[in-house]
């Protein structure tokens, strides 16, 4: 990917994490970005390939920090998810912009398919980790349950329904559970 459209994108993932998918104008884009309306249009087309590019931007940055490092499955397991709460400026707005998209595909069609697709590859990778704790789990099922808690905690965390603190304390206990 060429550096001026990461920039680009990494403009959109802020405008989105700061002003949602309805705030995301293509002139606030352009200006966040330091580029110009017609460069952005060249590269997105429409602000529909804007929304579709920047979720799979935000899913590759995510999965930059949460790629498990190599060791114990279950510790594996517990560092991937677990670092989708932390205090760390990137992460945040990842997760913000994250569930910004993922709200508004129930408006935007368009969404939908790269949406379930990212979430899908999350699901198959956290599942993977799940069997190698034990064969015996409904791997694919148990890896929904957690990824999904991690959505929600992670959406409570931002909106200040529950500390940092015990969204990571509340997934732990979950992983426990395994």
């Amino acid at each position: 990917m060429s550096e001026r459209r990461t920039q680009m994108l990494e403009a959109a993932v802020r405008v989105i994490a700061q002003d949602g998918v309805r705030g995301l104008r293509v002139e606030k884009l352009a200006a966040e970005a330091g580029v110009s309306t017609a460069l952005i249009y060249y590269h997105f087309k429409d602000r529909a390939g804007i929304l579709r590019a920047a979720l799979g931007h935000v899913n590759h940055r995510a999965r930059v920090y949460t790629e498990p490092a190599d060791g114990d499955p279950r510790a594996q397991l517990e560092q991937m998810l677990l670092a989708e709460l932390q205090d760390v400026a990137q992460v945040r707005e990842t997760s913000v912009a994250w569930g910004e998209l993922r709200a508004s595909a129930v408006f935007h069609a368009e969404l939908r398919e790269p949406l379930e697709a990212a979430t899908r590859a999350w699901n198959a990778d956290v599942a993977e980790l799940v069997r190698a704790v034990d064969r015996e789990l409904d791997c694919e099922a148990v890896a929904e349950r957690l990824t999904a808690l991690v959505e929600g905690l992670s959406e409570r965390w931002h909106s200040g329904s529950v500390s940092l603190e015990r969204a990571r304390e509340l997934l732990t206990g979950a992983l426990r559970d395994l």
